[in-house]
């Protein structure tokens, strides 16, 4: 095995056991705390998730990608980022915690300059685990971060539903956030142990700050954006309808963010390795794409066909609403980890430029889908999102195609196999949902269905991303052996 497919299918691996073991522990949290609480103090969180979001973004400053990328950091340059993420955090807190009582104001909810001021706090404890992140990132070393983020994530859990069953209400929330950072400082500042000296230098600062300037804005307006349904709805629909909606967009994003996640955190790394062979870089690019639609696409598709018995079984008939707002939202979340892999080729070929474009034409767009379909209620905000994925996924495609020499159609008759191999599977699966069987035997009967009509169909037709899954995999176990 090479050494690039050692280090892709460990990276993939362990970034996995990180990811969906952190993610699987805080999905199973947060299905005993939306029986617990109510969709209104989950609204209430997502009404302030755009000004967390932003403030995080503009702390990185895209330090964190101008660190991975280059192939050799200093010392001084984890320092500089060190000190630069920190004085940014607290100015950020500060900024949020005199800006609370408007944010109170404009959505007509008192209770909500105490929780601002409150769960801003994280900001600060973030920013000194931040570069802990990025080293452990550079060595491809997911195990490290899957042990600090579990452990954390158990933890905060057990304090938040403890706290919410003795009615706690909202706060059991962002004492469950706040505990969840301090545990990962901790815990990373312990295995990883790095510690900042105080160093800074102007010039790693303009070096870092040249390519990841760029980077920052294009993450602010994507943050933006991602957030400016929860301000959308929050304002002109309810605590309650946001609290649907977020529902629906945290189960939606599940498999495609954690799977996003693990793809731009291995071959981000491993790709800027290969930044000056063009020929690798296209061979690794369109693996990473096929086994990217290989895994995603029936998940998602999957994941939409059977949403009703998912959610009654997991939530409860109180948020019966969330069902079609998945389902829909789960066709545009598909093609949200093609877009990652598409951007770390500007990544990599150090194209910051380009990114910026890209976001500022991609979030147009997005606003004006939003603002046209804001007339039709929440399922339409849905719709219209699913389409700008669609749309972001071909301009991406359009934008890269020049640095691997593969054109727009040649991208799409890639992924094609498998989404047409997962459309059948999920119409397969969809079946089971009409019939009048109780809700976990549909939810069993539909996966178990759906393994079938995906994976025998794949075999027979020899689908090359399953063949080089396979492989790798057999070939991982014989050196482990």
């Amino acid at each position: 095995m090479s050494s690039t497919a050692s280090k892709s299918i460990h990276g993939i691996i362990w970034s996995a056991v990180e990811r969906f073991s952190l993610q699987g522990v805080q999905f199973f949290i947060g299905i005993v705390l939306a029986r617990l609480l109510s969709p209104s103090d989950f609204g209430m969180i997502g009404m302030l998730s755009i000004f967390m979001s932003v403030s995080q973004t503009f702390i990185d400053c895209g330090f964190s990608s101008a660190l991975i990328r280059q192939k050799e950091a200093t010392e001084q340059d984890f320092n500089t980022a060190f000190f630069v993420n920190l004085l940014i955090s607290i100015f950020a807190f500060a900024l949020l915690f005199f800006a609370a009582p408007f944010v109170a104001t404009f959505y007509n909810m008192p209770e909500l300059q105490s929780v601002m001021r409150a769960i801003s706090i994280t900001l600060i404890i973030n920013a000194f685990y931040a570069v802990h992140k990025v080293k452990l990132t550079r060595n491809v070393d997911f195990k490290t971060q899957s042990k600090a983020s579990f452990c954390a994530a158990v933890i905060s859990g057990i304090l938040g539903i403890t706290l919410a069953y003795k009615g706690f209400g909202v706060w059991s929330l962002v004492y469950q956030s706040i505990c969840n950072s301090l545990l990962n400082l901790i815990l990373l500042t312990f295995f990883l142990k790095w510690h900042p000296t105080l160093s800074f230098s102007k010039e790693s600062f303009h070096s870092l700050f040249g390519f990841g300037s760029k980077l920052l804005i294009a993450s602010i307006i994507s943050s933006i954006y991602s957030n400016l349904y929860n301000i959308v709805i929050g304002k002109q629909y309810s605590a309650s309808d946001l609290g649907y909606y977020t529902r629906a967009d945290h189960l939606g994003n599940f498999p495609s963010q954690n799977i996003a996640g693990i793809l731009y955190r291995v071959t981000f790394p491993i790709l800027s390795q290969l930044q000056d062979d063009s020929e690798r870089l296209r061979h690794i690019y369109i693996k990473y794409l096929q086994i990217t639609c290989f895994a995603v696409f029936p998940l998602m598709l999957g994941l939409a066909a059977l949403a009703k018995p998912l959610i009654l079984i997991l939530l409860g008939e109180k948020w019966i609403y969330s069902v079609i707002l998945l389902q829909i939202l789960c066709l545009g979340l598909m093609f949200d980890p093609i877009c990652n892999i598409n951007l770390n080729l500007l990544y990599v070929k150090g194209r910051s430029d380009l990114v910026l474009k890209l976001e500022i034409i991609k979030k147009t767009i997005a606003v004006i889908i939003l603002i046209s379909s804001l007339s039709f209620g929440l399922t339409g905000l849905c719709i219209g999102r699913a389409c700008y994925g669609v749309i972001a996924t071909l301009l991406n495609m359009t934008y890269t195609k020049s640095f691997i020499n593969l054109s727009i159609w040649g991208q799409i008759k890639l992924i094609f196999p498998a989404l047409i191999l997962s459309i059948f599977m999920a119409a397969g699966s969809f079946g089971i949902t009409l019939t009048n069987l109780d809700n976990p035997v549909q939810l069993i009967l539909g996966i178990v269905i759906g393994i079938f009509l995906y994976l025998i169909p794949a075999k027979l037709f020899k689908m090359s991303a399953m063949d080089y899954m396979w492989g790798l995999i057999k070939k991982k176990l014989v050196k482990e052996k």
